[in-house]
């Protein structure tokens, strides 16, 4: 019988191969596939296994094992199967007595000097060497263990999360292809040769003495127990999967949760994940502990003040508390006086339930998130420019991509698996060009071929995608028919006119931004000359006083050079958290519903009010720097807060304290005690993605599924929270699954119109617009058209910060973060991440600590107008001379102390990239962290129930 190749199906064939299907028979069957295959893929879409030991399905073929040797008529000898290409006419043979014994005898060898301990290794049921050993049918070993052999080779446990056992290498360099092809760190190696060799990390180091960033890959690709997770060593086989979404960055990987009963084994990135493809970072694959974690707060707690200890009550009395709290204040102080955070950490169905609570229970639009303090000017500059607030493509689309441009971006650290690939397209020869004050790991890639750094002054960008822009237009680079064809020609002449001027030349910006005229322009002619340009930002672009300004300034290059619509391009946002994507697609602001509808379009409310039963207001509400300080000024008194800490995460601490301290009523739903519950009148347990059912969408708008894998350990997912109080409050919801939530969205979101959970469960993702034009989603936006018609170029005035350096404060400070810690840290600090990184730290230039005589572990103290902390030194050459960089993944450091309470103009956006500040040497931590240290130990033992009052001005000192 024919087979044919089915191009919708699996079967691990690599993603380019020619479209020239190649006829041959494989034990007598005869089967069509692409010219290109391997025989031993092509046998394994005949459903012919062909024993394998060396050969993954993610990996190039390396043919070491010999173990898929084929006989082929007309060819000497027994070609590996793994490295052998079909042909036109191929007759092979995969199994005769012949092929039977060298397989055996090769299985043989490999047993030889393998420890015989199958019934007590952790490996046992998941071990390739001992299917294979079946697979092959070798029952005996003939060859003794008394010669040289490596059984006594010295493991290394110095990972956290999992073992080297030597012992049982078979050297099949799956650890190290994997390590190389997919994670593209190259920190795995085979040193010596002939008997000698052996898996090496680095010169021989320990594995956490390597350049090794544990994202498991070595360990998913080993076929024995020589590379084995810690928690299958001490827990035993997991027994069942559940197949969800990670819930770190906004990548968005699939993982297969490993199960025994109820308790997680181990994660295991799913190769039918769409954004991940079976890889994965430390944080996804191993940082799941926090979610058992002794400091999960399982039981609702309630206080009347601050001062007070908590006191633990059941969820109907919690919510009762709380309900009655938030209708007293509005009774006293009007409607507008509370309001609602939704988080980017929580599903899609549970931030449209917290901004319907606050529309329609609350009765105003007092909704936002913090989604605002990381990408809101993406949605204004690419919602005025493209017409939608999502980036364009695929993370797949990357590889298509001939000249990329990353821009106020770190992917290795922040988005680890997406930057795996994007090393993998730059090895591959794309061109790189980063625009970032500090050097980034991706200009390290091995074998990269041609990297750009514009290493500008911070607060500068707009400046500098000026002068881009400037010497496209200025040397006739721009695309003049995706000009004419899909862009408004009034808007982009006055957009050229003003663009054309000599004020933006690279040589005149040249001493704004510090970047040499010529490196500007070399970028700009290898952006717009390049087949296909691909942009990816990050918050170095939006947290900035010009960040729409910017995003605007990256749209209009794109569209002028015609870098949209098409694979291999775009404009790619990089979303810091799992779902801040879905938490502005489901209406969050203050001034949009969901689906970016403004509140104050009547067809658009009624549409809603008639669902949802309800009026609703048509004017936009309080941003949270509004509610701040409006609650500091005395007329916003009550806030309900999910799944966000604020008073770690914005900028200007003491004055976020200031506002919560004022409050008559915080509600704070979380997994832990984080630093803005330490302020709250009610704590309601949290659920993690482990304990919920939902979505999540991630940063290239794809939707995923979110499958709970035990019981919340405190009763309730949060979905389920929000509920319960609005139900309270008198606003009643009744939804029995989240499912339902999703079919509401649908209803009323035109970009979700066709989304649900069947076909969630059939597609297995979607990416949004989900609608009658595109049923089964949309990979590539505006291929065609632009939801705003033609795309419209804005002009970009550049405008200085108003956040100088001076006399006083003579470095200019700016932040990030880094590839073990996540966020605010709550989760990744509560597991063995901690090793890495378990304290923030701010790198100084050189020639910066010279001249104050700073040392490396020095303690420093940081000063900017806001305020002063005290962080230790690590010398650095990453940033230029006069900048400064620190983390913001430890709450004692204090890192938005200092910051200030600048903002985007459009967005309100805090300008976290560009603090003014003076370092010097100092001997103790700050005033600030010294209290800091003293209220989170009084409020440690409030909630411990240790003590009924505070020290005397405990809590006012703070």
């Amino acid at each position: 019988m024919l087979q044919h190749f089915d191009p919708n199906k699996d079967y691990g064939t690599p993603a380019r191969l020619s479209e020239t299907l190649v006829t041959l028979e494989i034990d007598g069957s005869e089967i069509s596939v692409p010219e290109g295959t391997s025989v031993l893929r092509a046998a394994a879409l005949a459903d012919i296994n062909i024993p394998k030991l060396c050969a993954s399905d993610n990996l190039d073929a390396f043919g070491s094992c010999r173990l898929c040797a084929v006989r082929i008529d007309g060819r000497r000898g027994y070609p590996a199967s793994c490295t052998t290409p079909v042909a036109e006419g191929m007759r092979v043979t995969t199994q005769d007595s012949k092929l039977a014994k060298l397989r055996r005898n090769i299985m043989e060898l490999y047993i030889s000097d393998h420890p015989l301990d199958c019934l007590t290794c952790p490996a046992n049921g998941d071990c390739e060497l001992q299917d294979m050993a079946g697979a092959v049918g070798l029952r005996e070993v003939r060859y003794g263990f008394d010669g040289e052999n490596h059984l006594e080779a010295e493991q290394d446990h110095s990972n956290p999360y999992f073992s080297f056992d030597p012992s049982k290498c078979i050297l099949c360099s799956r650890c190290v292809r994997a390590c190389d092809e997919v994670q593209g760190t190259f920190a795995l190696t085979i040193d010596g040769r002939g008997f000698d060799s052996q898996v090496s990390p680095g010169q021989n180091a320990a594995f956490m003495d390597s350049e090794c960033v544990s994202c498991g890959a070595c360990v998913q690709a080993c076929p024995t127990a020589t590379l084995m997770e810690k928690s299958v060593i001490d827990k035993g086989q997991p027994e069942h999967s559940v197949i969800t979404t990670c819930a770190y960055c906004g990548v968005g990987c699939s993982f297969k949760a490993e199960m025994k009963g109820d308790e997680v084994i181990r994660m295991v990135p799913y190769k039918g994940g769409d954004a991940n493809h079976g890889h994965s970072c430390v944080k996804g694959r191993f940082a799941f502990g926090y979610a058992t974690h002794k400091d999960r707060i399982k039981q609702p707690m309630i206080r009347d003040s601050i001062d007070q200890p908590w006191r633990e009550v059941g969820w109907e009395e919690a919510i009762a508390f709380a309900a009655q709290r938030l209708k007293a204040v509005q009774a006293e102080h009007g409607r507008e006086s509370i309001g609602g955070i939704t988080s980017s950490r929580c599903t899609n169905e549970e931030t449209y339930l917290v901004q319907k609570l606050v529309r329609a229970a609350f009765g105003n639009n007092n909704t936002d998130t913090c989604a605002r303090v990381c990408h809101s000017p993406t949605g204004y500059g690419l919602k005025l420019t493209l017409g939608e607030s999502a980036g364009t493509q695929t993370f797949d689309s990357v590889m298509q991509a001939d000249t990329i441009i990353v821009i106020g971006a770190n992917p290795t650290d922040a988005h680890p698996v997406f930057g795996s690939q994007m090393r993998r397209r730059l090895r591959e020869g794309a061109q790189l060009i980063v625009i970032d004050p500090r050097r980034i790991d991706l200009l390290k890639t091995p074998h990269l071929k041609d990297a750009q750094h514009l290493a500008l002054r911070p607060g500068t960008n707009v400046a500098l995608v000026n002068a881009l822009a400037h010497v496209v237009i200025d040397e006739g680079l721009e695309d003049t028919q995706f000009i004419a064809e899909r862009c408004d020609t009034q808007a982009y002449q006055a957009w050229r006119d003003f663009i054309s001027d000599q004020r933006h030349a690279p040589e005149r910006v040249e001493s704004i931004t510090g970047v040499p005229a010529e490196a500007v322009r070399r970028a700009a002619r290898s952006y717009a000359k390049a087949a296909n340009g691909a942009i990816y930002y990050g918050l170095g672009v939006t947290e900035h006083s010009q960040g729409s300004t910017m995003v605007i300034g990256i749209a209009n290059l794109a569209m002028a050079t015609g870098n949209l619509g098409r694979e291999g391009v775009g404009v790619n946002p990089l979303r810091g958290q799992n779902n801040v994507q879905g938490s502005c697609d489901m209406g969050s602001f203050p001034h949009e519903l969901p689906g970016y509808q403004h509140v104050a379009d009547a067809a658009v409310r009624g549409r809603f009010e008639r669902a949802w039963g309800v009026a609703l207001d048509d004017e936009p509400g309080l941003r949270i720097p509004n509610m701040f300080d409006a609650a500091i000024a005395g007329t916003f008194k009550a806030l309900y807060v999910q799944g966000e800490d604020i008073a770690q995460s914005d900028p200007n601490t003491q004055h976020v304290e200031a506002a919560l301290r004022s409050l008559e009523c915080l509600i704070v739903q979380d997994i832990f005690l984080n630093e803005t519950a330490k302020f709250a009148h009610v704590l309601l347990p949290g659920s993690t993605f482990l304990e919920k059912n939902g979505t999540f969408t991630n940063a290239e708008r794809r939707i995923n599924r979110v499958r709970k894998v035990m019981a919340p350990l405190a009763g309730k997912e949060d979905w389920e929270v929000t509920v319960a109080l609005s139900n309270a409050l008198g606003y009643p919801m009744d939804y029995r699954h989240p499912s339902e939530i999703m079919d509401e969205i649908a209803r009323l979101t035109p970009t979700f119109s066709g989304v649900d959970y069947d076909k969630l469960e059939r597609l297995g993702s979607i990416q949004w617009p989900c609608d009658e034009r595109h049923p089964d989603g949309t990979p590539t936006m505006h291929v065609e058209d632009f939801p705003i018609g033609r795309g419209h170029f804005a002009i970009t005035e550049y405008l200085a910060t108003e956040e100088r350096t001076n006399g006083r404060f003579p470095l200019l400070l700016t932040t990030g973060r880094i590839l073990s810690q996540y966020n605010v840290g709550a989760q990744t600090r509560r597991t063995h991440n901690q090793v890495w990184h378990d304290e923030d730290v701010l790198e100084v230039h050189p020639h910066d600590a010279e001249v104050r005589g700073i040392s490396d572990g020095d303690w420093l103290g940081i000063s900017s107008r806001s305020g002063q902390t005290v962080l230790r030194a690590r010398i650095s050459e990453r940033m230029l001379a006069g900048v400064v960089y620190t983390t913001f993944h430890h709450p004692g450091s204090g890192a938005n102390v200092i910051t200030t309470d600048s903002s985007d103009w459009a967005t309100n956006c805090p300008e976290y990239k560009v603090t003014a500040v003076q370092v010097e040497k100092v001997s103790q931590p700050s005033a600030w962290q010294r209290h800091f240290h003293a209220f989170d130990e009084l409020q440690q033992r409030l909630l411990e129930g240790h003590i009924q009052q505070p020290a005397p001005e405990a809590g006012a000192q703070r």
